[in-house]
C-alpha cells in the first residue's frame, strides 16, 4: 500500500517494476490486506489516488504459491505486448517486457529488464536484447529501456550505448550511471534508464526513507521530452 502511495506521488507517465507479484499465496494468507488482485494492476489504480494507469505484466518466474515478473504502468494507451524468457539457467528465472505505448501521434517502445546476477549471464541476455530491439524495433524509433541491470561495472552500459544508439539518462553518453542500491545509503550501481530520441530534463535518486522502507533498491525518476519536439 505504501509503494502505491509513493508511485503515484511521483507522477510518472510510466513506471517500470521489477518483481512484481503477479500471484502470491503464502502473503495472501500471511498478511490480513493482501490484495486480491494482481500487484501491477493494485499498484495502477486506487479511488483515493489522482492517476490511473493501464498495465502489461511479463511473467518471469513461476513456484508454487506464485508467480512473479516484470511490470510497466502506463497512463498512455499499450498497444503491443510481448514477454520473453531470457533465463540463463533453470535456478535464475530471468525476462524481458516489450511494450509499445502510444503517445499522441508517436509510439514509444519500453523494455522492462532483469537481467541476472554472473556476468556471463548478463553478458548472454544483453546480447539477446540488442539482438531483438536491433530486429524489430526502428532506428528511428524512441525507445526507452530500463530496469534492474545486476551490472556492477557498467560492462553493459557501454555497450548497449555503442551498439544501440542509447543514452543512460544519469551520466549521458559517457558518465557514470547513479548510484541505486541498497536503497538507504546507495553504493552500487546497478539499476539504469537508457533511451534514444529523448532530451533529458531532470533525474532523481529517490532513497533513504520513506523508499528504503519499500525496496532494497531506490528509486530513479527522469524527466524526458521528445528529442526536436
Amino acid at each position: 500500500h505504501e509503494l502505491r502511495t509513493r508511485l503515484h506521488e511521483l507522477g510518472s507517465d510510466l513506471i517500470f517494476l521489477q518483481e512484481v507479484q503477479g500471484q502470491h499465496e503464502r502473503h495472501a494468507r500471511r498478511f490480513e490486506h493482501w490484495p486480491d488482485e494482481p500487484q501491477d494492476v493494485f499498484l495502477a489504480t486506487s479511488p483515493k489516488l489522482r492517476h490511473t494507469f493501464e498495465t502489461a505484466y511479463g511473467r518471469n518466474a513461476s513456484y508454487l504459491h506464485g508467480h512473479h515478473g516484470n511490470a510497466l504502468l502506463s497512463r498512455y494507451p499499450i498497444v503491443g505486448l510481448e514477454n520473453r524468457d531470457i533465463s540463463d539457467h533453470a535456478l535464475e528465472k530471468r525476462g524481458v517486457l516489450h511494450c509499445v505505448v502510444q503517445v499522441g501521434r508517436l509510439q514509444v517502445h519500453c523494455f522492462v529488464v532483469h537481467f541476472g546476477l554472473l556476468a556471463r549471464s548478463r553478458e548472454r541476455q544483453l546480447g539477446a536484447l540488442i539482438d531483438w530491439v536491433s530486429r524489430e524495433v526502428g532506428a528511428d524509433a524512441p525507445l526507452i529501456i530500463a530496469g534492474d541491470f545486476n551490472d556492477w561495472h557498467n560492462r553493459a552500459g557501454n555497450l548497449i550505448a555503442e551498439r544501440l544508439g542509447l543514452v543512460e539518462v544519469f551520466g549521458g553518453l559517457n558518465g557514470q550511471p547513479a548510484r541505486s542500491f541498497p536503497a538507504t545509503l546507495p553504493m552500487f550501481r546497478l539499476d539504469r534508464i537508457y533511451v534514444r530520441g529523448f532530451d533529458v530534463k531532470q533525474t532523481e535518486v529517490h532513497h533513504g526513507l520513506p523508499w528504503s522502507a519499500i525496496s532494497d533498491h531506490a528509486a530513479l525518476s527522469a524527466h524526458l521530452a521528445r528529442h526536436g519536439g
